[in-house]
């Protein structure tokens, strides 16, 4: 039996839900992230937007100098997961194999619908009209005999798109794209790519495997040389989800105090855990991420003994980090949290505490439930737990 895998992108996500509910947004240039007249970047930016070069991680200064009659919204993440959960929904009743790669994508295994469906263009149209007609979004999708043609193909004709490769086509599809497109290709490795005159799929296709090898390594080199042939895995595995829940902030000057520091670091902590929490996951590896000035980025990570999704433990481990981590001594231009290492919380997640008794943990859960509730009640921040400052002799240029 044929495999058939498919690959749904929601179009400028966050951008195309403000558009949605906003019918006064939905022709003009729309970005989502940072306001103008603050530090920070564009999470998304509409096609509208993007027609004056605006794109995501862009900073938000120069989508501004770009285009300053757009339309600027901070994020509301809160309404983006839930238009992605009723998403999600209602791509399972295509397939019940579904990998969610982020709030707006997933891989879906088709196989053996064309059955049920027909064949993979009309499965392709049916997720389209499905989502359009649920949600009033639109989603280019992308169907192929692998993982990496299905996302290759889902990206080729956005926005809105439907574009279907059968294996026979596979390497005509491939042929003509830049070097670019293929997964995994950092800058390093984009200039040795460079340096040996390889900018296409083609041309890569045609290197000795050899020289390859001699300059990125047995591994990296098989990798592309199997990408640039079509050839990568079919596998779609359920519940996989996200890697990792992150948060960061830019702050509008360069930050010396660690009151301060220590005190972006607790919300964001605290906003990492509501997720896991609502999400029912907890992490067993803890990052911190640093910038200082001129970009200058730094990440530390930490496993805990036992997964957590307290923010307690969080911001713990993170100042641990900041403190313990042999980081330049300079003002901090952002900072950022994050959990990753999944473990399913069915029940009572285990804190990493080695003092912890179960009438303690269940205490502890109650009442880090009491805290979701009240949040998604009163909003935001309406509690908060103590996790008190403490002092160090650590002190920033």
């Amino acid at each position: 039996m044929q495999r058939w895998v498919g690959h749904a992108d929601l179009d400028a996500f966050y951008a195309s839900v403000e558009q949605r509910d906003s019918p006064a947004y939905r022709d003009l240039p729309v970005v989502v992230g940072a306001l103008p007249g603050h530090r920070g970047v564009v999470a998304a930016a509409s096609y509208q937007a993007r027609a004056f070069g605006i794109h995501s991680a862009m900073p938000i200064a120069e989508a501004y100098r770009r285009c300053p009659n757009a339309v600027y919204l901070r994020p509301d993440m809160g309404k983006y997961l839930r238009v992605s959960r009723q998403i999600f929904q209602i791509l399972q009743t295509i397939t019940p194999v579904l990998e969610p790669v982020s709030v707006d994508e997933a891989y879906l295994d088709l196989t053996g619908l064309e059955r049920l469906i027909g064949p993979p263009e009309m499965i392709g149209s049916e997720i389209k009209r499905r989502i359009l007609q649920e949600t009033g979004l639109t989603v280019s999708v992308g169907i192929g005999p692998n993982r990496l043609i299905a996302k290759l193909a889902s990206e080729h004709n956005k926005p809105d798109g439907l574009t279907v490769v059968l294996p026979e086509q596979v390497q005509q599809f491939l042929t003509p794209m830049p070097l670019a497109n293929l997964r995994g290709l950092g800058r390093q490795t984009q200039k040795i790519f460079t340096r040996l005159g390889i900018r296409t799929v083609a041309q890569l296709r045609a290197a000795p495997l050899q020289i390859l090898e001699q300059q990125l390594g047995r591994k990296a080199a098989a990798n592309f040389y199997n990408q640039a042939l079509g050839i990568a895995s079919a596998e779609v595995k359920p519940g996989r989800g996200r890697k990792s829940i992150s948060k960061e902030t830019t702050f509008e000057t360069d930050i010396h105090g660690h009151d301060s520091l220590r005190h972006a670091l607790r919300e964001l902590a605290a906003g990492v855990a509501a997720q896991a929490r609502r999400e029912q996951l907890a992490g067993a590896v803890v990052t911190l991420k640093i910038r200082f000035a001129g970009f200058e980025t730094h990440t530390r990570r930490h496993r805990l003994p036992s997964p957590t999704h307290d923010e307690r433990v969080i911001l713990r481990e993170a100042w641990t980090l900041f403190n313990q981590g042999n980081l330049p001594c300079k003002p901090v231009r952002l900072i950022g949290v994050g959990i990753s290492d999944w473990q399913q919380v069915q029940a009572e997640p285990v804190q990493a505490d080695l003092f912890d008794q179960p009438q303690r943990r269940k205490s502890n859960e109650r009442l880090l439930a009491t805290i979701d509730r009240a949040e998604a009640r009163f909003g935001k921040g309406i509690l908060q737990l103590g996790c008190a400052p403490k002092r160090d002799k650590r002190k920033h240029a």
